[in-house]
């Protein structure tokens, strides 16, 4: 989720999201590496898109914060569209990270999952902007998978856990590090369908949901 500013002026669209990390396995390292992995892989691909006929450019700027003991009603109460709260845990129900629906500002971030170049991250906050897994997770033949296929793709061989393995066996499938953000996914945000009040809107919605620890009570949240 993120708020959308409009820059006549200098023809940019800034889309500005704020991520809030909390739970028993976060700190200040992983927090800043789901910070810059957002806003560095967002912004790779220089997006643009026209309004009213004119080409303007795409930015993504994140900010991030570390409140490992965040109030429960804080994230309930919350009415600021930039931000998005995430637990982040050892262990996770499923052993997946997840967010809580498509266009929303919440969601369980398993630790694992959060090394340097994972884009896990990316991908997850793709969701939270409101978009989905493509239909066709059959991706050989076309290249750098886009930072929306899930895990289980099935792509080129130099894409794969392991290139010597035949597609659709074990390490036969994409490994989400060569995921990217391309131009088409930054058109698929439609925000040329957004609707401005002072040059500005809402990307997203508000899930606002404070999840426990998968650990101690199973997957829950309130």
């Amino acid at each position: 989720m993120g708020e959308v500013e409009i820059d006549p002026y200098h023809h940019t669209i800034i889309i500005t999201s704020h991520i809030i990390s909390y739970g028993d396995a976060v700190d200040e390292k992983v927090t800043s590496l789901i910070r810059e992995e957002i806003e560095t892989m967002w912004n790779e691909p220089k997006g643009t898109v026209y309004l009213q006929g004119n080409k303007f450019m795409v930015t993504f700027s994140i900010s991030a914060a570390l409140q490992p003991g965040i109030d429960i009603e804080e994230v309930y109460n919350n009415t600021d569209p930039r931000n998005n709260y995430f637990r982040i845990e050892e262990y996770a129900h499923g052993n997946i990270s997840f967010v809580d629906g498509l266009g929303c500002n919440s969601g369980y971030f398993k630790l694992e999952n959060l090394y340097a170049g994972s884009t896990t991250a990316a991908h997850e906050y793709g969701h939270t902007l409101g978009l989905e897994h493509p239909d066709n997770l059959d991706y050989r033949g076309k290249g750098v998978p886009g930072i929306m296929y899930p895990r289980g793709t099935l792509v080129d061989p130099q894409f794969q856990y392991d290139p010597s393995k035949p597609a659709g066996v074990t390490g036969g499938t994409m490994h989400p590090m060569y995921r990217r953000v391309s131009a088409e996914d930054i058109l698929s945000l439609k925000l040329d369908k957004l609707i401005l009040k002072n040059q500005r809107a809402i990307i997203g919605n508000f899930s606002n949901v404070y999840h426990l620890s998968h650990k101690e009570t199973g997957p829950g949240y309130t």
